[in-house]
């Protein structure tokens, strides 16, 4: 695992949050019980930095592997959190999140500093990497990621170890389904959303009569977001020829497109995301799926979950593709282009949904901590369940408390035919209301687990 510390140097208070009530007790011979003492907690748990004058938290991201684009935007975007947590800079969101508590001097009085490590967008290395963080690093809490794989297994160990995981890029209906735990959060949307916000624009573009094939990325991800756009536009009466599953990573995938152009299909579904997108869409587009007249109709490549980074990896090939996406720069709402201008006056460039996600729920996480009085995990936990908020981007947004999933507005995107620069890639088509992507906490199973005070 590569790791590197950052320490921002910030003013910080002399009075942490809470004290008065812990000096109230003192005064009266400490007979109160402590557990009646807000912030007063007696017990112990993973990440406390007790007296020390810094909280730290470990960014798990893709620094190698086929979503390390996605990760590098990441992190940008933790050390732009970080910067803004610890006062530095013109404070970003937290200038628009509302309600928010967080005044820019850390969290509680305390300063942030982190720690990174490298998934290498597999499973075994991200949880190998968090488990490093939590005992020789003893971070408050652990986010990152750009793999649903990766989330499942980093979440299970922060279930177990007690420690806080705030999931990156993870689309899998099985992070807030079967797999959901109580220490874990996601603020990116899931496979299930986008079929229900692309269904209704792909059956407006191109018409109920259609055949569908999908390729389709081996894994969890893969898996769930083959069964919601299956589902979602065989409701619109599509038909499906077939779902085809591919490796992670696999790099030539000429060898699943060649059966397609034989297939009977006039639609390709590509179930990939980061650098497998990439490819495969290029390669597509190559085999001159694109330019076939099928079944008397011209043929389509749909990418369900798409992203501005994907957009600028496949060039051209990406020009008039319809997908999905968390967020976009060019939303104008106050928190997405305060975002944006943070972010471009940090890097010279716009964020991409990846670098979104990843800003917002590290305030999110911050102002919990501060709601609670307390890093301890399991309080910062409760409120987190159920907080609604504005000011982020995409609208009012909630964080259900049945199972830690965000709703908020889904974006339908097409990548542009004409762009004004190598950033303008994608344009919003359709921007989907929160209440059309809802659905049961239970649809996908699982159950939370325990506080484990």
């Amino acid at each position: 695992m590569s790791e590197t510390k950052n320490i921002l140097n910030v003013s910080r208070r002399t009075i942490l949050k809470g004290s008065a009530a812990t000096t109230g007790a003192a005064l009266i011979g400490g007979t109160f019980p402590m557990h009646f003492i807000k912030n007063a907690h007696a017990q112990t748990f993973r990440g406390d930095p007790g007296s020390a004058s810094s909280v730290k938290l470990g960014f798990n991201v893709p620094q190698s592997g086929p979503y390390a684009d996605e990760g590098a935007d990441e992190l940008r975007a933790y050390q732009l959190a970080v910067k803004h947590l610890n006062g530095e800079g013109d404070g970003g969101m937290l200038n628009t999140i509302k309600p928010l508590e967080l005044k820019g001097n850390g969290i509680l009085g305390k300063k942030v500093e982190f720690v990174t490590g490298d998934t290498q967008t597999k499973s075994d290395a991200a949880r190998a990497s968090a488990k490093r963080m939590i005992e020789k690093d003893n971070v408050a809490m652990i986010t990152g990621g750009s793999s649903s794989g990766v989330a499942v297994a980093v979440q299970g160990l922060c279930q177990e170890m007690g420690v806080i995981f705030m999931a990156g890029l993870t689309h899998s209906n099985d992070t807030t389904g079967k797999d959901k735990k109580r220490y874990g959060f996601r603020h990116f949307f899931n496979a299930y959303m986008s079929g229900q916000a692309i269904a209704p624009v792909l059956l407006d573009e191109y018409g109920a009569d259609r055949r569908a094939y999908h390729l389709t990325a081996d894994y969890t991800w893969g898996w769930t977001q083959e069964e919601s756009i299956k589902a979602a536009t065989e409701n619109i009466g599509w038909e499906t020829v077939n779902t085809v599953r591919t490796p992670v990573g696999a790099g030539d995938f000429s060898q699943y497109i060649t059966p397609v152009l034989n297939s009977g299909a006039d639609v390709l579904i590509l179930n990939h995301y980061g650098k497998d997108m990439v490819n495969s869409l290029t390669q597509a587009v190559q085999f001159g799926l694109r330019d076939k007249m099928v079944n008397g109709k011209q043929f389509e490549v749909v990418v369900p979950l798409y992203s501005r980074l994907m957009a600028q990896g496949a060039g051209d090939a990406a020009k008039g593709i319809l997908g999905t996406t968390n967020w976009h720069w060019s939303l104008q709402d106050e928190g997405s282009q305060a975002f944006v201008k943070s972010f471009g006056q940090e890097y010279g460039f716009p964020p991409s949904q990846a670098a979104h996600t990843c800003y917002v729920q590290t305030l999110l996480y911050a102002n919990a901590c501060e709601m609670a009085g307390t890093f301890a995990p399991w309080e910062v936990i409760k409120q987190l369940e159920g907080f609604e908020f504005d000011g982020a981007g995409n609208g009012k947004t909630l964080y259900r408390a049945e199972d830690h999933q965000c709703f908020k507005d889904v974006l339908v995107v097409r990548g542009k035919q004409e762009p004004q620069s190598n950033f303008d890639l994608l344009e919003v088509v359709k921007e989907v209301p929160r209440a059309q992507v809802e659905y049961p906490a239970d649809m996908f199973g699982g159950e939370l687990g325990p506080y484990q005070v």
